[in-house]
C-alpha cells in the first residue's frame, strides 16, 4: 500500500440525504483509491437540514461568506486547503438533488468571492452520481459545470462516474460501478501529482487576461 503523502488531499462532498447511503458508498470507494495512490481523502456530508438556494443578495461579495450561515460556510472555510474536490449526489427526478444544487450553487459562488476567481485554478475536480436506474449522466454533466467555472481540470474514469443501487448494500453488488470509482480515484491522484510536479519544475500556468463580463444586452 502506498503511503499517503501529507502534501496532497481531496475533499469528497456527499450531497445525498443519507450519511451512509449510496452516494457515500461510492465516494468512499474513490477515497480508498486516492489513499492507495498516496493522496489523503476526507468525506464531507452536507446533511439533512433545510438549505436555502442562492437569493442573489451578493452579500458574499462583501464578507466572503454566504449570508445563510450553515454547512455551506463550513465547507467553504476548509475547501481551499484541498488539492481536489469530488462532488457526489444521488439522482432525484433525473438530476442532482435540490439540496445538492442549493449547496453547490451557494458554495461555489461564495468561494469565488472568498478567494478570487483563480484560487481553484488547476485544482482537480470530479463528479460522482448514484442512481437506482437512470439520470446519472445528466447529473454528472450538471455537477461538472461547477469545475468549469473555476478553471479546474476534471478527472474521469474508464466509464462514467456512476454507481447503481437503491441502498448502499445494492451498490456493493455493482462491481463495475465500484471499479469505475477506483479508476477515478487513481486518475485523480495522478492528475494532482502531475500538476504539482509541473509547478515544482517551474512550468508556469498560461497568462490570464482580465475577465470581461457581458450580459448579452451590451
Amino acid at each position: 500500500m502506498t503511503t499517503t503523502d501529507s502534501r496532497f488531499k481531496v475533499i469528497l462532498v456527499n450531497a445525498g440525504p443519507h450519511k451512509s447511503g449510496c452516494t457515500d458508498r461510492a465516494l468512499r470507494e474513490v477515497a480508498g483509491a486516492l489513499e492507495e495512490n498516496g493522496v489523503g481523502a476526507d468525506v464531507f456530508w452536507v446533511g439533512t437540514k433545510p438549505l436555502a438556494s442562492c437569493v442573489a443578495c451578493k452579500r458574499c461579495t462583501v464578507t466572503g461568506r454566504c449570508v445563510f450561515d450553515d454547512r455551506v460556510n463550513e465547507f467553504t472555510s476548509v475547501a481551499c486547503d484541498y488539492d481536489g474536490i469530488v462532488l457526489g449526489s444521488p439522482v432525484h427526478f433525473g438530476a442532482a438533488t435540490g439540496a445538492a444544487t442549493a449547496f453547490f450553487d451557494r458554495a461555489f459562488y461564495s468561494l469565488r468571492q472568498r478567494v478570487g476567481d483563480d484560487a481553484f485554478r488547476m485544482k482537480v475536480g470530479a463528479a460522482v452520481a448514484s442512481c437506482r436506474r437512470a439520470g446519472n449522466t445528466a447529473t454528472i454533466d450538471q455537477l461538472n459545470r461547477y469545475f468549469q467555472l473555476l478553471q479546474m481540470p476534471i478527472a474521469t474514469s474508464r466509464y462514467w462516474n456512476i454507481v447503481h443501487g437503491a441502498t448502499a448494500e445494492e451498490v456493493e453488488q455493482d462491481v463495475e460501478g465500484l471499479q469505475a470509482m477506483r479508476f477515478l480515484g487513481g486518475n485523480m491522484a495522478f492528475l494532482i501529482k502531475a500538476i504539482r510536479a509541473a509547478q515544482d519544475a517551474g512550468i508556469e500556468l498560461p497568462a490570464q487576461e482580465p475577465t470581461t463580463y457581458t450580459n448579452f444586452i451590451h
